[in-house]
């Protein structure tokens, strides 16, 4: 690739194709190639320009000097201006490796709003809502990522002015008083004000998002996938699209096939009025996509068509995030999704009958899948009691194993040979450590896709998310169950079961039997055999 500078930023989007080939991941990273790759089928995909994967070695982060040609390429391809007060153009910057590791580096959202763009977006806009909320999620997730202010302190505001409601039920007048209020806790905490300059902001987000390569759960994880330290992460810069618009806009994330089961139908979650990050961060709770397909059919439609041609033209299930604005959709990540033993079996046999991949490749991609493998618990019989509570099955099994509610007391009782099941409020990365350990993981909230439940899905991990009737006591280290007959208390060190087929919680060991999946050894075998195709 003799046109290609490691060092010069790749440009996605921005009007007429690059004279050279497309550069591989390994210089692009997955998360960039990828949305070159969707941009080149003609999927809506916005504007973007990528710093590459050779950056995350450099002695200093890429100056303006460096990123200045392509932003204002980018600002053309968007007909907005980056800082300017009457046309505002706002940015996305994101992570993006050579090979997939949800959620273990950073992304910050809505970067070059300050004080002088706010009534610039306003107008362009005519919606205060959006524009206050898309404030105070930037001060708070650069407040966080960027500065090291706590996330639990943008939450304490939160629930201060909130008192208990949905932060989407919050007016713009409460997000204007909840941005200042973040604009003060950064200052206290941080011991700096919040950058009021939007260069300032963008040159500081692409320092942080390359210095996540080195954050404790990215190292974690690499040493756990053994990954080489040296791949080093890429930073895509793209211009925001807004899913908390209000009315036919929202964020979600999604699978072109269900990664449990591997059965041929998309599996999706998705909230109205939000951002892609409320999805994936496993901070809220999300549902399916039923409510998007009924109060948006079009949008539906169109994001099913647009992501079987992404899994036929990649040829493998994939793993997609995606928003939409104002009922437009938009395309902002593609991958090949993680996957359970018995997915990847079915899908692999499902690819190669569709004739998407060959004999070869299904041969390939279903090496070392045997009985063994296949084979999964189940719970049998019935003791006449009802289960604890009911969640979202993420990942399906049974998970039997003492509670414990962070890495100490995972690592603890699993010395001592015990099985564990890890118990956290949000389904989030940092717990990979202790998820390593763990049976299975449950939470009080998150979505079934959520970076978190993607990597124990990847895992083999037994996972329920967004268990509404679950409170965690973490002062008396206990768990607290609301059910019909009253509170349940258990305390850490006490058995639980985690069905994640039925998606419910037990108390105690549950009873299993193990199911071999018969239909699909037998389709392995024919495969194997040479009677397939």
């Amino acid at each position: 690739m003799p046109n290609f500078d490691p060092h010069a930023p790749w440009l996605i989007g921005c009007g007429d194709a690059p004279a050279s080939p497309l550069p591989g991941p390994e210089q692009l990273g997955f998360k960039a190639y990828n949305l070159a790759r969707m941009a080149a089928l003609g999927l809506p995909v916005p504007p973007a320009f990528v710093l590459g994967t050779a950056w995350c070695a450099a002695a200093q982060p890429p100056g303006p000097a460096v990123w200045q040609p392509a932003l204002a390429a980018l600002e053309q391809a968007s007909g907005a201006r980056f800082g300017d007060a009457r046309r505002p153009l706002l940015l996305s910057v994101r992570s993006g490796a050579p090979v997939s590791m949800p959620g273990m580096m950073e992304t910050l959202l809505n970067i070059g709003l300050c004080d002088a763009t706010v009534p610039g977006l306003l107008r362009l806009t005519g919606n205060p809502r959006l524009v206050w909320d898309a404030y105070r999620r930037l001060v708070a997730g650069y407040g966080e990522i960027v500065l090291g202010v706590p996330a639990a302190v943008f939450e304490a505001d939160l629930r201060a002015l909130a008192g208990g409601r949905d932060e989407r039920d919050l007016d713009f007048a409460e997000l204007r008083t909840l941005t200042q209020t973040h604009l003060g806790s950064v200052r206290r905490v941080a011991g700096q004000p919040f950058p009021q300059e939007p260069q300032a902001q963008l040159q500081a987000a692409i320092g942080a998002v390359l210095a996540s390569w080195r954050a404790p759960k990215a190292v974690d994880y690499r040493r756990l996938k053994e990954l080489p330290d040296t791949l080093g992460t890429a930073v895509t810069v793209q211009r925001m699209v807004f899913g908390n618009a209000g009315g036919t806009s929202g964020a979600g994330v999604g699978f072109t096939r269900h990664p449990s089961t591997g059965e041929p139908q998309p599996w999706v979650d998705f909230l109205f009025n939000a951002q892609g990050e409320d999805v994936v961060s496993g901070r809220r709770s999300a549902r399916g996509h039923e409510q998007l397909a009924a109060v948006a059919p079009q949008v539906w439609d169109a994001l099913c068509r647009a992501t079987r041609q992404v899994e036929r033209a990649l040829g493998d299930m994939q793993d997609f995030e995606f928003t939409v604005e104002n009922g437009r959709l938009w395309l902002l990540q593609t991958r090949d999704g993680k996957r359970t033993a018995q997915a990847r079996a079915r899908i692999a046999l499902d690819l190669c009958d569709e004739g998407v991949i060959d004999t070869a490749e299904a041969l390939r991609r279903t090496d070392g899948l045997d009985e063994a493998a296949l084979t999964l618990a189940r719970v049998v019989g019935d003791d006449g009691s009802a289960p604890l509570a009911e969640a979202v099955s993420a990942a399906h099994g049974v998970a039997v194993g003492r509670v414990v509610l962070d890495e100490a007391a995972a690592h603890r009782l699993a010395a001592d040979g015990a099985a564990v099941v890890l118990v956290r409020q949000d389904a989030e990365t940092s717990d990979i450590v202790a998820l390593e350990q763990a049976a299975g993981l449950l939470t009080e909230r998150g979505a079934r896709t959520s970076h978190a439940a993607v990597v124990a899905r990847q895992l083999g991990k037994v996972c329920l998310v967004g268990c509404s009737t679950l409170h965690i006591d973490l002062p008396r280290r206990q768990l607290r169950f609301a059910t019909p007959q009253g509170e349940v208390v258990l305390a850490e060190g006490d058995l639980l079961t985690l069905d994640g087929h039925r998606g419910c919680i037990l108390r105690g060991a549950a009873r299993t039997e193990q199911e071999v999946p018969v239909a699909l050894l037998a389709r392995l075998a024919a495969l194997r055999g040479g009677v397939g195709r």
